[in-house]
């Protein structure tokens, strides 16, 4: 079992910056992939990026969101920078075995840390 908790989350102006950490337990396969996605309220979970030595990121985020891995400490982090009103959402750390898009290929999720963006 993989244990997963996600912590950073806040109120934030537009503009603002805020940096998301996730702490992993458990047992814990370095090869699999960590990710971050969110999910805004009435939408669909949507993939924000993830990493297993290389990194990808989503369209919407490029640019202005760096993802990062701690292999010593077990650690996850999501540096958010120029942040607009519509990055409001839950945000969720989640691990598996593929570099993909679809929740449905991540075994384990956190339960979840907010962000609101204000304008």
């Amino acid at each position: 079992q993989v244990q997963l908790v996600e912590s950073g989350g806040g109120l934030v102006q537009a503009g603002g910056s805020l940096r998301l950490s996730c702490a992993a337990s458990g047992r814990i396969y370095s090869s699999y992939v960590m990710a971050w996605f969110r999910q805004a309220p009435g939408k669909e979970r949507e993939f924000v990026a993830a990493i297993r030595g290389s990194v990808f990121y989503a369209d919407s985020v490029k640019g202005r969101f760096t993802i990062s891995r701690d292999y010593t400490k077990n650690m996850l982090y999501l540096q958010m920078n120029s942040l607009k009103p519509e990055d409001t959402a839950v945000y969720y750390c989640a691990t598996g075995p593929d570099m993909v898009q679809v929740t449905t290929a991540y075994v384990y999720w956190g339960p979840g840390t907010q962000v609101t963006v204000s304008s």
